[in-house]
Protein backbone atom coordinates (compact mmCIF):
# COMPACT_ATOMS: atom_id res chain seq x y z
CA UNK A 1 0.00 0.00 0.00
CA UNK A 2 1.53 3.06 -0.98
CA UNK A 3 1.64 5.88 1.96
CA UNK A 4 1.87 9.25 1.27
CA UNK A 5 4.00 10.71 4.42
CA UNK A 6 3.86 14.45 4.44
CA UNK A 7 6.74 16.51 6.31
CA UNK A 8 9.97 17.80 6.36
CA UNK A 9 13.15 16.12 4.76
CA UNK A 10 16.16 17.82 6.86
CA UNK A 11 19.61 17.93 7.74
CA UNK A 12 20.71 16.83 11.40
CA UNK A 13 23.38 18.35 12.73
CA UNK A 14 23.69 16.12 15.86
CA UNK A 15 26.38 17.37 19.01
CA UNK A 16 27.36 15.95 22.28
CA UNK A 17 27.67 17.80 25.23
CA UNK A 18 29.94 15.44 27.53
CA UNK A 19 28.20 16.58 30.67
CA UNK A 20 24.60 17.61 31.97
CA UNK A 21 23.04 20.52 30.60
CA UNK A 22 21.70 21.29 34.14
CA UNK A 23 25.20 21.61 35.66
CA UNK A 24 25.54 24.44 33.60
CA UNK A 25 22.31 26.32 33.72
CA UNK A 26 21.21 28.05 36.85
CA UNK A 27 17.46 28.13 37.39
CA UNK A 28 17.23 31.54 39.16
CA UNK A 29 19.14 33.45 36.12
CA UNK A 30 17.00 31.81 33.18
CA UNK A 31 15.92 35.40 32.33
CA UNK A 32 19.39 36.19 31.10
CA UNK A 33 20.43 32.96 29.64
CA UNK A 34 23.51 32.88 28.34
CA UNK A 35 25.54 29.63 28.40
CA UNK A 36 28.02 28.18 25.54
CA UNK A 37 28.43 23.95 25.47
CA UNK A 38 31.66 22.92 23.51
CA UNK A 39 30.66 20.07 21.73
CA UNK A 40 33.72 17.71 20.60
CA UNK A 41 31.77 15.34 19.13
CA UNK A 42 29.85 16.23 15.60
CA UNK A 43 27.64 14.51 12.68
CA UNK A 44 25.89 15.51 10.02
CA UNK A 45 22.86 13.02 9.35
CA UNK A 46 20.01 12.75 7.01
CA UNK A 47 16.69 13.26 9.36
CA UNK A 48 13.25 15.22 9.29
CA UNK A 49 9.88 13.73 10.30
CA UNK A 50 8.80 13.10 6.49
CA UNK A 51 12.28 11.43 5.74
CA UNK A 52 13.21 9.51 8.89
CA UNK A 53 9.34 7.55 8.91
CA UNK A 54 9.98 6.80 5.00
CA UNK A 55 13.55 5.38 5.69
CA UNK A 56 11.64 3.00 8.37
CA UNK A 57 8.57 2.38 6.66
CA UNK A 58 10.94 0.92 4.20
CA UNK A 59 13.06 -1.07 6.19
CA UNK A 60 9.59 -3.10 6.77
CA UNK A 61 8.67 -3.17 2.98
CA UNK A 62 6.37 -0.83 3.35
CA UNK A 63 5.66 1.73 0.50
CA UNK A 64 6.51 5.77 1.69
CA UNK A 65 6.44 8.46 -1.06
CA UNK A 66 7.75 11.45 1.03
CA UNK A 67 6.10 14.96 -0.07
CA UNK A 68 8.49 17.86 1.26
CA UNK A 69 9.90 20.60 0.18
CA UNK A 70 13.65 21.20 0.38
CA UNK A 71 16.52 23.66 -0.96
CA UNK A 72 19.42 23.90 -3.06
CA UNK A 73 21.80 21.32 -0.94
CA UNK A 74 19.57 18.28 -1.62
CA UNK A 75 22.09 16.75 -3.72
CA UNK A 76 23.71 14.17 -0.91
CA UNK A 77 20.17 13.32 0.47
CA UNK A 78 18.53 13.09 -2.88
CA UNK A 79 21.47 10.33 -3.69
CA UNK A 80 20.60 8.06 -0.43
CA UNK A 81 17.20 7.77 -0.92
CA UNK A 82 17.89 6.85 -4.33
CA UNK A 83 20.14 3.97 -2.72
CA UNK A 84 17.66 3.25 -0.64
CA UNK A 85 15.16 3.26 -3.55
CA UNK A 86 12.45 6.01 -1.97
CA UNK A 87 10.20 7.86 -4.34
CA UNK A 88 11.12 11.00 -4.42
CA UNK A 89 8.26 12.36 -7.46
CA UNK A 90 6.75 14.54 -4.82
CA UNK A 91 9.65 16.00 -3.43
CA UNK A 92 9.87 19.89 -5.25
CA UNK A 93 13.31 21.36 -4.81
CA UNK A 94 13.38 25.60 -4.46
CA UNK A 95 16.67 26.54 -5.88
CA UNK A 96 16.95 29.69 -3.54
CA UNK A 97 16.45 28.39 -0.39
CA UNK A 98 18.30 25.63 1.81
CA UNK A 99 17.06 22.19 2.62
CA UNK A 100 15.63 22.66 5.95
CA UNK A 101 18.41 22.07 9.35
CA UNK A 102 18.02 21.36 12.49
CA UNK A 103 21.03 21.77 15.08
CA UNK A 104 20.73 19.14 17.76
CA UNK A 105 22.83 19.05 21.26
CA UNK A 106 22.47 16.16 23.39
CA UNK A 107 23.78 15.76 27.03
CA UNK A 108 24.75 12.75 29.12
CA UNK A 109 20.78 12.43 30.23
CA UNK A 110 19.76 12.42 26.81
CA UNK A 111 18.20 16.26 27.46
CA UNK A 112 18.01 18.06 23.83
CA UNK A 113 18.25 21.39 22.85
CA UNK A 114 17.70 22.28 19.14
CA UNK A 115 17.39 25.03 16.78
CA UNK A 116 15.66 24.53 13.70
CA UNK A 117 16.14 26.55 10.35
CA UNK A 118 12.72 25.72 8.21
CA UNK A 119 13.89 26.80 4.88
CA UNK A 120 12.24 25.21 1.77
CA UNK A 121 10.00 23.36 4.01
CA UNK A 122 7.74 26.92 4.46
CA UNK A 123 6.97 26.75 0.71
CA UNK A 124 5.45 23.15 1.51
CA UNK A 125 2.01 24.35 0.44
CA UNK A 126 3.24 24.30 -3.04
CA UNK A 127 2.83 20.26 -2.63
CA UNK A 128 -0.43 18.88 -3.48
CA UNK A 129 -1.89 15.46 -1.96
CA UNK A 130 -4.64 16.11 -4.48
CA UNK A 131 -2.22 15.86 -7.02
CA UNK A 132 -0.41 12.17 -5.81
CA UNK A 133 -2.31 9.31 -7.59
CA UNK A 134 -2.75 5.59 -5.90
CA UNK A 135 -2.37 6.86 -2.27
CA UNK A 136 -3.97 4.73 -0.06
CA UNK A 137 -3.02 6.34 3.45
CA UNK A 138 -0.99 9.20 5.00
CA UNK A 139 -0.02 11.38 7.46
CA UNK A 140 0.61 14.63 8.42
CA UNK A 141 3.68 15.46 10.67
CA UNK A 142 5.13 18.59 11.19
CA UNK A 143 5.46 20.65 8.30
CA UNK A 144 5.06 24.25 6.96
CA UNK A 145 1.99 25.79 9.13
CA UNK A 146 0.24 26.31 5.68
CA UNK A 147 1.36 23.21 3.92
CA UNK A 148 0.00 20.82 7.16
CA UNK A 149 -3.39 23.00 7.22
CA UNK A 150 -3.84 22.04 3.37
CA UNK A 151 -2.70 18.58 3.19
CA UNK A 152 -5.22 17.67 6.23
CA UNK A 153 -7.80 19.30 4.44
CA UNK A 154 -6.76 17.38 0.76
CA UNK A 155 -6.96 14.27 2.79
CA UNK A 156 -9.66 14.63 3.92
CA UNK A 157 -11.75 15.46 0.68
CA UNK A 158 -10.14 12.97 -1.06
CA UNK A 159 -11.16 10.34 2.09
CA UNK A 160 -7.75 8.99 2.06
CA UNK A 161 -7.09 8.18 6.17
CA UNK A 162 -5.03 9.34 7.48
CA UNK A 163 -2.72 10.25 10.81
CA UNK A 164 -2.08 13.88 12.61
CA UNK A 165 0.74 14.22 13.81
CA UNK A 166 1.43 17.59 15.65
CA UNK A 167 4.75 17.40 16.97
CA UNK A 168 6.72 20.14 17.34
CA UNK A 169 4.52 22.08 15.13
CA UNK A 170 1.79 21.86 17.79
CA UNK A 171 2.81 26.02 18.53
CA UNK A 172 1.82 26.63 14.98
CA UNK A 173 -2.13 26.43 15.74
CA UNK A 174 -4.12 27.57 18.06
CA UNK A 175 -6.79 25.38 19.28
CA UNK A 176 -9.68 25.91 16.74
CA UNK A 177 -7.44 24.71 14.25
CA UNK A 178 -6.18 22.05 16.13
CA UNK A 179 -9.37 20.71 17.04
CA UNK A 180 -10.13 20.53 13.22
CA UNK A 181 -7.41 18.57 12.42
CA UNK A 182 -8.41 16.07 15.12
CA UNK A 183 -12.14 16.26 13.52
CA UNK A 184 -10.47 15.55 10.49
CA UNK A 185 -8.00 13.09 11.13
CA UNK A 186 -8.45 9.35 11.54
CA UNK A 187 -5.85 8.52 13.65
CA UNK A 188 -3.98 11.53 16.13
CA UNK A 189 -0.50 10.26 17.66
CA UNK A 190 1.76 12.42 20.16
CA UNK A 191 4.33 11.79 22.83
CA UNK A 192 3.09 12.31 26.10
CA UNK A 193 4.09 15.83 27.09
CA UNK A 194 2.55 16.74 23.68
CA UNK A 195 -0.51 15.01 24.46
CA UNK A 196 -1.01 17.22 27.82
CA UNK A 197 -0.28 20.20 25.54
CA UNK A 198 -2.90 19.05 23.27
CA UNK A 199 -5.28 18.25 25.52
CA UNK A 200 -4.82 22.06 26.80
CA UNK A 201 -4.85 23.73 23.41
CA UNK A 202 -7.84 22.08 22.42
CA UNK A 203 -9.73 21.74 25.88
CA UNK A 204 -10.94 18.37 25.57
CA UNK A 205 -10.11 15.07 27.64
CA UNK A 206 -7.71 12.33 26.18
CA UNK A 207 -11.04 10.96 25.96
CA UNK A 208 -13.07 12.98 23.82
CA UNK A 209 -10.10 13.08 21.28
CA UNK A 210 -10.02 9.62 21.67
CA UNK A 211 -13.61 9.60 21.05
CA UNK A 212 -13.27 11.73 17.68
CA UNK A 213 -10.66 9.14 15.54
CA UNK A 214 -10.61 6.10 15.46
CA UNK A 215 -7.52 5.76 17.76
CA UNK A 216 -5.94 8.13 19.81
CA UNK A 217 -1.86 6.89 20.56
CA UNK A 218 0.58 7.98 23.04
CA UNK A 219 4.18 6.95 23.14
CA UNK A 220 5.50 7.22 26.93
CA UNK A 221 9.30 6.45 25.99
CA UNK A 222 10.55 3.62 27.86
CA UNK A 223 6.99 3.00 29.66
CA UNK A 224 5.60 1.70 26.17
CA UNK A 225 2.73 3.79 24.34
CA UNK A 226 -1.09 3.77 25.18
CA UNK A 227 -3.11 3.49 22.53
CA UNK A 228 -7.02 4.84 23.16
CA UNK A 229 -9.39 3.08 20.38
CA UNK A 230 -12.83 3.47 21.00
CA UNK A 231 -14.08 2.30 24.02
CA UNK A 232 -10.79 0.34 24.89
CA UNK A 233 -7.41 1.27 26.43
CA UNK A 234 -4.36 -0.69 25.06
CA UNK A 235 -1.55 -0.13 27.35
CA UNK A 236 1.72 -1.24 25.13
CA UNK A 237 4.55 -2.77 26.60
CA UNK A 238 7.87 -1.14 25.82
CA UNK A 239 10.58 -3.18 23.48
CA UNK A 240 14.08 -3.30 25.21
CA UNK A 241 16.77 -2.21 23.60
CA UNK A 242 20.25 -3.41 23.84
CA UNK A 243 21.71 -0.47 24.33
CA UNK A 244 21.14 3.51 24.46
CA UNK A 245 23.09 5.41 21.97
CA UNK A 246 20.57 8.35 20.71
CA UNK A 247 17.20 8.98 21.21
CA UNK A 248 16.45 11.28 17.91
CA UNK A 249 13.72 10.17 15.26
CA UNK A 250 12.88 7.27 17.87
CA UNK A 251 9.24 8.94 17.56
CA UNK A 252 9.73 9.06 14.23
CA UNK A 253 10.52 5.08 14.11
CA UNK A 254 7.69 4.52 16.41
CA UNK A 255 5.22 6.18 13.83
CA UNK A 256 6.58 4.09 10.92
CA UNK A 257 5.87 1.19 12.97
CA UNK A 258 2.33 2.49 13.65
CA UNK A 259 1.75 2.65 9.69
CA UNK A 260 2.84 -0.52 8.90
CA UNK A 261 0.56 -2.03 11.60
CA UNK A 262 -2.67 -0.16 10.43
CA UNK A 263 -1.87 -0.56 6.71
CA UNK A 264 -1.39 -4.16 7.48
CA UNK A 265 -4.54 -4.97 9.48
CA UNK A 266 -2.76 -5.58 12.49
CA UNK A 267 -4.84 -5.59 16.52
CA UNK A 268 -3.75 -2.27 18.07
CA UNK A 269 -1.57 -4.48 20.81
CA UNK A 270 0.20 -5.79 18.19
CA UNK A 271 0.99 -2.24 16.26
CA UNK A 272 1.80 -0.74 19.21
CA UNK A 273 4.83 -3.02 19.56
CA UNK A 274 5.47 -2.99 16.39
CA UNK A 275 5.68 1.27 16.56
CA UNK A 276 7.96 0.44 20.36
CA UNK A 277 10.24 -2.23 18.50
CA UNK A 278 10.97 0.26 16.24
CA UNK A 279 11.60 2.86 18.64
CA UNK A 280 13.79 0.36 20.40
CA UNK A 281 15.84 -0.14 17.07
CA UNK A 282 16.40 3.06 16.31
CA UNK A 283 17.84 3.90 19.84
CA UNK A 284 20.62 1.80 19.47
CA UNK A 285 22.33 3.73 16.56
CA UNK A 286 23.36 7.33 16.30
CA UNK A 287 21.17 9.79 14.00
CA UNK A 288 17.95 8.90 12.52
CA UNK A 289 18.68 6.79 9.57
CA UNK A 290 21.92 4.24 10.14
CA UNK A 291 19.62 1.33 11.43
CA UNK A 292 19.86 -1.64 8.66
CA UNK A 293 17.36 -4.52 8.79
CA UNK A 294 15.14 -5.54 6.60
CA UNK A 295 11.60 -7.23 7.57
CA UNK A 296 12.35 -11.11 7.96
CA UNK A 297 14.98 -9.46 10.87
CA UNK A 298 12.86 -7.01 12.32
CA UNK A 299 10.12 -10.34 12.70
CA UNK A 300 12.30 -12.55 14.54
CA UNK A 301 13.47 -9.46 16.60
CA UNK A 302 9.86 -8.87 17.35
CA UNK A 303 8.77 -12.95 18.34
CA UNK A 304 11.94 -12.76 20.37
CA UNK A 305 11.08 -9.59 22.63
CA UNK A 306 6.91 -10.48 22.79
CA UNK A 307 6.90 -14.14 22.48
CA UNK A 308 4.89 -14.46 19.39
CA UNK A 309 5.01 -14.40 15.41
CA UNK A 310 3.94 -11.50 13.42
Amino acid sequence: MSVLICGSLAYDTIMVFPDQFKNHILPDKVHILNVSFLVPRMRREFGGCAGNIAYNLKLLGGEPIPMATVGQDFGPYREWFEEMEIRLDQVKVIEELFTPQAFITTDHDNNQITAFHPGAMMRSYENHVKQVEGVKFGIVSPDGREGMLQNAEEFAEAGIPFIFDPGQAMPLFNGDELRAFIDKADYVTVNDYESNLLQERTGWSEEQIAGKVKAYIATRGPKGAIIRAGDKVYDIPPAHERRVTDPTGCGDAFRAGLIFGITGGYDWMTTGRIGNLMGALKVEHPGTQNQRFDYDDFAGQFRQQFGYAL
